[in-house]
């Protein structure tokens, strides 16, 4: 137990840059005290004592402002960081070295008694504040959600899920975490830069479209040049018509960089 607890304390001090002392974390962090408190639930919920479990659990509740079922299953490493606001279900699992912030639902959606009704969450899972996991899918090994995500359906291995609904996208086309995070082995919040498919997309049209005026005007001047020519006379293709109007760099800015 004390063993799990120094590890539970190791792993704070290792993944948040604001925690000092070993002291501080322990008297502090509620994320660890809800951690603490969820282990004896959970003995005593498979043990047959249910009451006892909620009623350990219902306690860690108000003290922690963390909810989580006493029969939800968290493995080793697990950093609940702020915590407050967080749901966690009766059938979650939570897998080793995962990174769960503030406001993060990892709920059910279905009425079933006695189902896989809540997410089971990969090793090394980073759920960014006010995500929500909704279902009885598997969030892959080394995934991320981002912060306010709403994500309904499986989050492969090392993918990021964003957006409401989540978008999801490809550990390769995600390109590297910020260094820093890198180094740490976790993203914050579950953002990382140029996550957004959307946004993507966006900046994608902008730049084809950009593209495609710049070649209608050389066609235009192309033929302005050939009308001239036949006619003989100097070719000024400085009518309206000819010039460029999209702001490809106004509109990119708007969608983000």
């Amino acid at each position: 137990m004390f063993s799990r607890i120094r590890s539970d304390i190791q792993c704070i001090l290792d993944r948040d840059p604001a925690a000092r002392s070993t002291w501080e974390v322990l008297t502090c962090y509620p994320g660890l005290h809800a951690l603490v408190l969820h282990r004896l639930a959970h003995r005593l919920w498979l043990r047959g004592l249910r009451w006892l479990g909620r009623f350990v659990s219902q306690f860690s509740r108000w003290l922690t402002g963390i909810e989580i079922h006493p029969g939800a299953t968290i493995g080793n490493g697990v950093f609940i960081d702020h915590g407050m606001g967080i749901v966690i279900g009766e059938t979650a699992e939570i897998g080793d070295g995962c990174t769960i912030y503030q406001g993060v639902t990892l709920g059910g959606t279905s009425l079933t008694k006695g189902a896989k009704r809540h997410p089971t969450l990969g090793r090394n899972v980073v759920v960014g504040a006010g995500a929500k996991i909704l279902g009885g899918f598997v969030v892959g090994d080394n995934a991320a959600v981002g912060s306010n995500a709403v994500v309904t359906k499986p989050v492969p291995p090392g993918a990021t899920a964003v957006g409401i609904p989540a978008r999801i996208i490809q550990a390769e086309d995600s390109e590297r975490r910020e260094a820093a995070a890198a180094r740490m082995g976790f993203s914050a919040y579950g953002v990382t830069q140029s996550d957004d498919p959307l946004s993507q997309a966006m900046k994608g049209l902008i730049d084809s479209a950009s593209s495609h005026e710049h070649q209608i005007a050389l066609l235009w001047q192309a033929l302005e040049r050939v009308q001239h020519a036949k006619a003989g006379e100097e070719c000024v293709p400085e009518e309206a018509h000819l010039k460029e109007h999209f702001e490809a760099d106004k509109l990119t800015q708007l969608v983000g960089k």
